[in-house]
């Protein structure tokens, strides 16, 4: 494992080191403004206090429960600390608590036990009615947390490393009685930081705030085999007011996936997905950069991205949804997005399919409306856009500028049941998008050029250039 753990961070290094001066480069003054990783807690102990040993062997499950139920008492005396030294710490799943913050050292290596019996079953998400792959419950997470308050995940770029590869092995053979863990979740929690780390190998989906709010991840890399199952990046999930900053990430699914439900339990639970940014965001994936979807059923509204590059990737920015789906996309703004060697720059999927049971109802129909997407380069792309909408369920105000892509394929757009406009589109757009923004239809596109009201009252704001400004 922990060859395996040196060669990948090896490569991530050399490409880094590679494209240093590149314009895309992971670089620039932050923009996620509400974090504080370096908060000083008054109250700190370090794991080995008890009694966990960092043999990457003996099983701590029990020494970072017992850990965290001491620093539990502090919790309302500024918080804690529990800090993770240099050693390979091997454990099942432990829960967090409010005012907490999770250090690792800078060769910190906390592993994932490959004894499902050491990652418990707990309840599906009320807005998934079941499991995600199967019927019923589903495992929990190595590092999770629940109805919190001020949660810090940081250290000097230590590592979190789900040994996921025996899960991955039990979903291909079939042999998994309930849904894969991910490897972070937070549920219902507010003021979450993840910052300075590397996360390995996850069984499913990386990290994963779900119904959250004021969430930060900064300056994190995500790493799993690009042949993984469904090991996406980050998926915020029915949550607002989430900043994804200065991350590197290559996984075997979507690098990011903003979700909020997933049909009749989506729409009857009905938290939407809003107030998403991010930033310098640098990956490769057999699957999207970003997606959102496919489960959007309590809706997903005010995405905000810029700084984006995509190499070796089968796509650069997806939406994908469904009849039964319900909910809906819009006002979102993508924007300087930087594409290599990727299979479709832009791709909208009306009819993923995909449903919990059969009891949603296929005339619930998603509205998608007022997409913008800005300032696209791409070198050996294969297709601009497969964009297609649902017959009755046109997509609406779907608005393509400044985008210079270099296309192999003969037939670069494939549209249907879209309307929109387009400026300074190559190769030439298709005919739904064929009307010019400038001078008649800029108002009917999306741009956010007005503040964003978060729901914690915090007025976030951004200017004509999609810049932050101060509120």
């Amino acid at each position: 494992m922990i060859y395996e753990y040196v060669f990948q961070l090896v490569d991530v290094l050399l490409l880094l080191a590679l494209f240093i001066d590149a314009p895309w480069a992971i670089t620039g003054s932050s923009h996620c403004q509400r974090g504080n990783p370096a908060v000083i807690r008054p109250h700190s102990v370090a794991i080995t206090e008890f009694g966990a040993v960092g043999d990457g062997v003996t099983l701590n499950t029990k020494a970072f429960q017992n850990a965290i139920f001491y620093l539990n008492s502090f919790a309302d005396k500024g918080g804690a600390k529990l800090f993770v030294p240099a050693g390979q710490w091997l454990t099942g799943s432990f829960d967090l608590i409010s005012h907490l913050t999770l250090w690792l050292d800078k060769d910190a290596i906390i592993l994932g036990s490959t004894n499902s019996d050491d990652w418990p079953v707990i309840d599906p998400l009320p807005s998934y009615g079941r499991g995600r792959e199967l019927p019923g419950r589903r495992h929990k997470s190595l590092i999770f947390g629940r109805n919190l308050t001020d949660v810090v995940i940081t250290g000097d770029n230590g590592t979190i490393d789900g040994q996921g590869s025996i899960w991955w092995s039990w979903f291909r053979n079939e042999t998994l009685n309930y849904t894969r863990p991910h490897l972070v979740e937070l549920m219902n929690t507010t003021g979450v930081t993840i910052s300075n780390l590397t996360f390995l190998n996850s069984p499913f989906w990386t990290i994963h705030p779900v119904y959250c709010s004021q969430v930060i991840v900064q300056n994190v890399t995500i790493l799993a085999p690009l042949d993984s199952p469904n090991t996406d990046g980050i998926d915020p999930d029915s949550s607002d007011d989430v900043c994804i900053e200065d991350c590197y990430i290559s996984t075997g699914d979507d690098i990011i996936a903003i979700k909020s439900g997933w049909d009749e339990y989506g729409t009857s639970y009905g938290r939407p997905s809003k107030n998403i940014t991010i930033h310098r965001l640098v990956g490769q994936t057999t699957s999207a950069g970003i997606a959102i979807g496919s489960e959007m059923s309590g809706g997903v509204s005010e995405v905000y991205a810029e700084n984006l590059t995509f190499y070796n990737s089968t796509t650069g920015i997806r939406i994908k949804t469904s009849p039964g789906r319900g909910g809906y996309v819009r006002n979102i703004y993508i924007s300087n997005m930087s594409l290599t060697d990727v299979k479709t720059a832009i791709r909208f999927t009306g009819r993923y399919g995909e449903h919990p049971d059969e009891s949603y109802d296929p005339k619930a129909l998603p509205l998608i409306e007022r997409i913008t997407i800005d300032d696209v380069t791409g070198q050996n792309i294969k297709y601009a856009g497969l964009l297609e909408g649902i017959e009755g369920d046109t997509f609406l105000d779907i608005c393509l500028s400044n985008i210079n892509l270099s296309v192999t394929s003969k037939s670069p757009w494939n549209c249907s049941y879209i309307q929109g406009y387009s400026e300074a589109v190559s190769p030439e757009i298709c005919e739904p998008l064929r009307e010019r923004i400038i001078p008649d239809h800029y108002s009917g596109c999306y741009y956010p050029s007005h503040p964003l009201q978060s729901s914690s009252n915090e007025t976030v704001g951004l200017d004509c250039h999609g810049k932050f400004m101060d509120a």
